[in-house]
């Protein structure tokens, strides 16, 4: 199937001159810059404007291989709690990108709670932002698509194992997941709520990030993905995570009364 872009013009330009334009900007593109070897990264997903330069810093500066998995959320209650696409391709204004259908299946057969679903990611912004990013960086680059509802924590580690199984019989793939932060309060106590997420993120500690944002009531929109990520990070033997960029919607628009968060880091 051809998926369709769904927020073009609203989220990023839909100018493809312009798209261009501003990745390089948020990416500082440079032929010369050396690119940091990573097993994950955790971008933000908002509109360009807000948090471009967050997802930029990251992409920007990570070495990116051909093949990628985007691990998402599912925002709106539509289609399988954990959804993925095996087949076909996502069109954005710089043209479509194919979805890896030998690694989906492969993910697929090793997570039987991944249902093929193109409901849920009809409408889901979260991962459609990323593509033109990747579309800029690495030409050719294939992908899969997964999307992540709120489910339970066993769920969200069995996602998580079959992931580490996959990723770990793969020389070079590379786990993008996405989710912004705290949503909607002021920007005081959204910087304390999300530096107590991160603080979990940079543990490489699942069940703490899990049980940090449900106690803390941390409005962490990918808390699944993040569950998810982290839970294979560790089966992979992953040490190190950097916290690469922290901004919330408040330094973009000097609202402070209700902000969103947004964090970049890097897991490697």
């Amino acid at each position: 199937m051809l998926r369709l872009p769904a927020v073009s013009g609203r989220f990023y330009p839909s100018d493809p001159a312009e798209l261009t334009g501003l990745v390089h900007r948020f990416t500082k593109t440079d032929p010369a810059r050396a690119c940091i070897p990573v097993r994950a990264c955790l971008v933000p997903h908002a509109g360009y404007v807000y948090s471009g330069h967050v997802t930029g810093e990251v992409l920007g500066r990570v070495a990116l291989p051909k093949k990628i998995v985007i691990l998402g959320v599912r925002h709106y209650p539509r289609g399988e709690q954990a959804a993925i696409l095996s087949r076909g391709a996502w069109r954005t204004p710089l043209g479509d990108a194919p979805i890896d259908e030998p690694l989906a299946e492969a993910l697929r057969e090793a997570c039987p709670l991944l249902r093929e679903d193109s409901v849920a990611h009809s409408g889901e912004h979260s991962l459609e932002v990323q593509l033109p990013f990747l579309q800029v960086l690495v030409p050719g680059f294939t992908f899969v698509p997964v999307a992540l509802g709120t489910i339970h924590f066993e769920h969200l580690v069995s996602v998580g194992e079959a992931l580490a199984q996959v990723l770990a019989a793969q020389e070079k793939v590379l786990l993008v997941t996405t989710s912004d932060l705290n949503h909607y309060e002021d920007d005081a106590t959204t910087r304390v709520k999300d530096h107590k997420a991160i603080q979990q993120l940079l543990a490489l500690d699942p069940r703490g990030l899990y049980d940090t944002c449900r106690n803390e009531e941390i409005s962490m929109c990918g808390l699944g993905p993040g569950v998810a990520m982290l839970t294979a990070l560790n089966a992979l033997g992953v040490r190190r995570s950097d916290l690469i960029k922290y901004a919330t919607s408040a330094d973009i628009s000097g609202d402070r009364d209700a902000v969103v968060g947004y964090a970049g880091m890097t897991f490697s």
